[in-house]
């Protein structure tokens, strides 16, 4: 199964690549999507002592309403908070690879859908940085293609293929 993986700079850009992805055929079991929320003064993030608890996740959970609603990704939707980044909003298949091996962080659950470590590490990077994460996975190769030239359209940046 091949994969491409990119970062956007705003959440506008990312829905509206996904968008134009699923215009062009891909399904939303193809289409992940991470970002990192913003915790109100630290709460939340678990670099900071924060608890889950006590986040204000409603820019997480607005975000997951609004991809989903755009996309279709709802139901994969959710947030979780990762040891070493803090709250995060996930949709699609690595959604559950993430909630699966939180302790692995963004890096682990990449490196679970074959990215090699020292990329699966730097897109991790990228999103404590606050960049949104997508990653298709297709084994439709001109899905693919597609994808890759939606992603750079909608002006992804860090677009590869693997």
């Amino acid at each position: 199964m091949g994969k491409v993986i990119a970062t956007f700079n705003s959440r506008n850009q990312a829905e509206e690549a996904v968008s134009a992805m699923r215009d062009k055929g891909l399904n939303p079991e193809e289409i992940s999507i991470v970002a990192k929320t913003a915790g109100k003064k630290g709460r939340g993030d678990m670099e900071t002592g924060g608890e889950m608890g006590a986040m204000d996740v409603s820019e997480g959970t607005a975000w997951g309403g609004a991809l989903g609603g755009l996309t279709g990704l709802l139901a994969g939707a959710g947030a979780l908070a990762i040891p070493g980044i803090g709250p995060i909003v996930a949709a699609g298949p690595l959604a559950a690879t993430l909630s699966g091996a939180v302790a692995g962080g963004v890096a682990g659950g990449l490196i679970d859908l074959g990215i090699p470590e020292d990329r699966g590490r730097y897109y991790e990077e990228e999103v404590k940085r606050g960049k949104i994460l997508a990653v298709i996975e297709s084994d439709d190769e001109s899905k693919l293609d597609d994808a890759v030239d939606v992603l750079k359209e909608y002006g992804a940046d860090d677009v590869e293929t693997h």
